[in-house]
């Protein structure tokens, strides 16, 4: 899907890491909540509350997922969930553009 329909946005951002990596959320009229973000290239640890999929749009991040003890590749097209109520570290590799799907 290449756009949303029935949503509306925060005007004001979600500004992390001294505005390295920056996010917009979206509510849709289901409930289901977004994010669209940007991250600069650089070094990275997020904690979730929900179950989270990223779905990288442009760019490419290394990603160390909760557990585990290898780093994993993703460019744009791909995408990764990380489980409720965890950490996970990500390199973003260069310039990256992201959605952030949130999971009940």
């Amino acid at each position: 899907m290449s756009n949303f329909e029935n949503t509306t946005i925060d005007k004001k951002a979600n500004v992390y890491f001294d505005g390295a990596v920056t996010s917009r959320s979206i509510h849709f009229s289901t409930g289901e909540i977004k994010t669209l973000g940007i991250m600069q290239p650089g070094d990275y640890e997020f904690n979730t509350d929900k179950k989270e999929r990223m779905e990288i749009q442009q760019g490419e991040v290394e990603v160390l997922l909760p557990g585990k003890n290898e780093w994993h590749r993703f460019s744009a097209g791909e995408s990764f969930e990380v489980t409720a109520s965890a950490s996970f570290k990500i390199k973003a590799l260069s310039l990256t553009d992201y959605c952030c799907s949130f999971i009940d």
